[in-house]
């Protein structure tokens, strides 16, 4: 049986991709509640707390309709996360759940909750010069799928994709050029 001491454990050591996939269906298999897995990516060992965040990550993708009742919970806590090995995983869950093909009962589970701290952890993101551009490009693509909900999004991430364009990646050019065709659409 799975407890959150044995995953701590588990996820002290340093494994490869191969580990985190086995360990998610672990984790599905056994019922593993979510909010306790979500609690462990704030773990105060950093790296633990990161392979935690990769373990969520991985869940989800697997498995996001199963965990539909638990989106709430992912979301109260998104604001928090400071440790920037975990942006990338959250914002890649967000991108899931936000996604126009995300399971019906996701979809129901987000029209009941306020998504302003989203939106506003993932501009903060996408301004912030010290956060990687992996976490940038999936914040827009979070913001983007946000559109629907929230149009004023369009005109404020079209302005700030043209100023992280302007001395940009090659990652942030090709998402970027993306997201501004799909946003004058």
């Amino acid at each position: 049986m799975l407890t959150a001491d044995l995953l701590i454990k588990e996820l002290s050591s340093i494994r490869g991709a191969k580990f985190i996939e086995n360990l998610s269906e672990k984790v599905i298999r056994e019922n593993f509640d979510i909010n306790q897995l979500v609690d462990l990516t704030f773990h105060q060992n950093q790296q633990t707390g990161f392979r935690a965040c990769w373990l969520l990550d991985s869940v989800m993708h697997l498995q996001p309709e199963k965990y539909a009742a638990n989106v709430g919970y992912i979301i109260s806590r998104m604001p928090e996360v400071t440790n920037p090995s975990c942006e990338r995983h959250f914002a890649r869950v967000l991108m899931l759940l936000t996604r126009s093909t995300a399971p019906d009962n996701i979809r129901e589970q987000l029209n009941n909750i306020n998504l302003e701290q989203v939106v506003e952890k993932c501009f903060d993101w996408l301004i912030n010069p010290g956060v990687k551009v992996a976490v940038k490009a999936t914040a827009a693509e979070v913001l983007f799928n946000l559109t629907p909900r929230y149009d004023w999004i369009k005109e404020e991430l079209a302005n700030q994709m043209q100023f992280l364009m302007r001395n940009g990646t090659a990652a942030i050019q090709a998402r970027g050029k993306k997201l501004l065709a799909l946003i004058q659409n």
